[in-house]
Formats: C-alpha cells, structure tokens, sequence
C-alpha cells in the first residue's frame, strides 16, 4: 500500500484541507497508516496533479484562503484497483519488541519505564477509539450501526486500530508483570 491509497481513503466521505486531513489521520488513518504532516501535503499535490484528487479554493474573510480536496472519478477508480490487489501479510516492525528480546542483556530499569510507557500511550489510544466508536454509531448498538448505515469502513478500520492498541497494551503489561517478578525472585538469590 503506498500513502496514496490511504489518502484517497481519507477523502471519500468529505472534502478536507491539507491541514483536516493531517488531523483525520491522528485520529482515525493513524491506526494503519502513519505518516507526517509534510508527506500529506506532498502527496496531495501528487494526487492533484495525477487527476486523483480536486482541489478548491476557499475564500475567508479572518483567515487564509484554504485549499480543499475531494477524490475525482480517477480516485475512486484507482481505490477500487488497489482494493482488487492482492493483500501482502502483515508483520510487526517494533523497536520495543527487539529491546524486549534482548531482555537478558539489558538493563531492565530502562526498559520496564519503557514498556510502561507504551503501556500507557496504548491505553490512551485505546480509549480515543473506544470513544471514535461511541461518536460513529450514537446511540445505536454496535450489531445495529454495522447493519444499518451506510458507510461501515471507517468504523471498521477503527475496530481494528482498538484491537492493536488493546494487544500492545495488554503485551506490554505482562511483559512489565513478568520482568518485575523476575527482577524480584533475582534479587532474593
């Protein structure tokens, strides 16, 4: 997948600035596809430029103008292609986990205070994607919303980013849980 497709998908439901998308993709995209706010602007001029996108001007009075995007007939094609590919395997890619597995080595101070604290930023995004949930579906139940509405992805997706940070979350607990028992039964011997 290249940073275009998960633009694109960014961009089916609204027009959005360069400025909403860089949010859009904190809140939401973040969960499967990172990128920093200078590569958003850079490929938005690509996908403008390719005919993928379409931008306008936004005239305001206290502000500067604005530009804002929406997918073109070409973008659309191109996300239905992408979605017609074959899917590669995902994999994890972590520097914790290599830190981890050189746990026998290293100095596991440093590394619990780590694990604490990806067990925490995981909490905390952990509960941004339960309250994305709560916001898409309303007062819907989950079983209702996924049956009725009429647009599923994004709440999908957004289940699975709640999934990963749930797993990196509890993986980091238990790592933390059994490299402090270790410490302790080390330290009686």
């Amino acid at each position: 997948m290249a940073l275009r497709h998960a633009v694109l998908a960014a961009l089916l439901d609204e027009e959005l600035s360069g400025y909403q998308l860089a949010k859009s993709f904190d809140l939401g995209v973040a969960n499967f596809w990172y990128a920093q706010p200078q590569q958003l602007y850079t490929e938005l001029t690509k996908l403008e430029e390719g005919g993928l996108i379409a931008g306008r001007e936004v005239v305001q009075d206290t502000r500067p103008n604005k530009r804002l995007f929406r997918v073109t007939d070409a973008g659309l094609a191109e996300l239905e292609h992408f979605t017609a590919t074959a899917t590669k395997p995902s994999f994890i890619r972590d520097d914790l986990a290599v830190k981890v597995q050189a746990a026998d080595h290293v100095d596991t101070e440093t590394l619990m205070a780590q694990l604490a604290e990806r067990a925490a930023f995981a909490q905390a995004k952990t509960d941004l994607f339960g309250r994305l949930l709560h916001t898409m579906r309303g007062e819907r139940t989950e079983e209702e919303y996924l049956r009725h509405s009429k647009r599923i992805g994004p709440y999908l997706t957004c289940l699975r980013g709640l999934a990963f940070e749930q797993g990196n979350h509890d993986w980091c607990e238990r790592t933390l849980a059994i490299l402090r028992d270790r410490q302790v039964a080390h330290a009686r011997h």
